[in-house]
């Protein structure tokens, strides 16, 4: 089967958002994509409208366990969010365009501001288990890259966005983490920040490779966010990224390496980790976006 153009791609997530957009009465600003173990946020929003993902044209359909495959559309702190209960990745077989096809979905809906979560290993020592990481950058080895193919210019959807050649300088941004620290801080824990790599999985890596990833300056590893964050900086939105510690990485310490240990260790921190998105998201609109 060919691969779609890009007119169909952006018509299928046009098409995808006036769906979405025809079932709720709330223009979201922000929206969160919920990883492994974390989806127990969504419970959060209020005035929600929960759609299952295959209810939605031509929106990918999540395989993974701890993925609900639910968009919750309604209201958090008053604000107008949406949620990603679960992701899909490209170890599931899905091509790179499926894998942000939700992202881009997003930025048609109005979303302004992206924040994305994940599950992941700890590379660096002192980042344990069920430790909240602000990601500060991220490094892609993931062999492909989110923006390949045609530009279409019509996903333009902030400032100066949209380009063929775009700015990845700040891809997460720097208020963004600050306010997330800040917030943190004000609830008690500090907030340490990383370097997230990510690979293509689904095999977990080797302890080999998580040396050779620590020479390179990773601080976690894991199989997820960085092509959703291309698409959104792509389409001028600003990200915030969040990521769970949920193991340490292979060679890291002697213990095998388990999903289940994702599963407990995002129902573990599930209450932080509400506590921290509800007080973050009324801070995000209230503070100005740098230019």
């Amino acid at each position: 089967m060919l691969k779609p153009s890009m007119n169909s791609r952006y018509d299928h997530a046009r098409e995808a958002a006036d769906f979405l957009l025809s079932r709720t009465p709330h223009r979201p600003r922000i929206g969160i994509i919920l990883g492994s173990g974390l989806g127990a946020f969504a419970q959060q929003v209020q005035e929600a409208t929960t759609i299952p993902y295959a209810d939605i044209p031509h929106f990918p359909q999540s395989t993974v366990e701890g993925h609900s495959g639910r968009l919750v559309l309604g209201t958090v702190e008053g604000v107008p969010v949406a949620v990603m209960q679960g992701r899909v990745h490209a170890y599931e077989g899905y091509r790179m365009d499926e894998v942000t096809f939700p992202t881009r979905v997003l930025g048609l809906l109005g979303v302004e501001t992206l924040i994305v979560t994940n599950a992941s290993g700890g590379i660096r020592p002192d980042l344990t288990n069920g430790m909240v990481v602000g990601i500060s950058d991220h490094i892609n080895l993931s062999g492909t890259n989110a923006a390949l193919g045609p530009n279409e210019p019509r996903f333009a959807v902030g400032p100066g966005s949209g380009q063929r050649f775009f700015d990845m300088t700040a891809a997460y941004s720097p208020r963004l983490l600050a306010l997330a620290q800040e917030q943190a801080r004000a609830q008690g824990w500090a907030m340490p920040t990383g370097v997230y790599l990510a690979v293509l999985g689904p095999s977990y890596e080797t302890p080999a490779e998580i040396r050779a990833f620590r020479t390179m300056g990773a601080d976690l590893v894991g199989m997820s966010t960085v092509h959703e964050v291309i698409v959104a900086r792509h389409m001028g939105m600003e990200v915030l990224g969040l990521s769970l510690v949920t193991n340490a990485a292979a060679g890291v310490s002697n213990e095998a390496i388990d999903h289940a240990e994702v599963m407990e260790t995002g129902a573990r921190v599930a209450d932080r980790f509400s506590a921290l998105l509800l007080s973050l998201v009324p801070r995000i609109t209230a503070s100005p976006q740098a230019a």
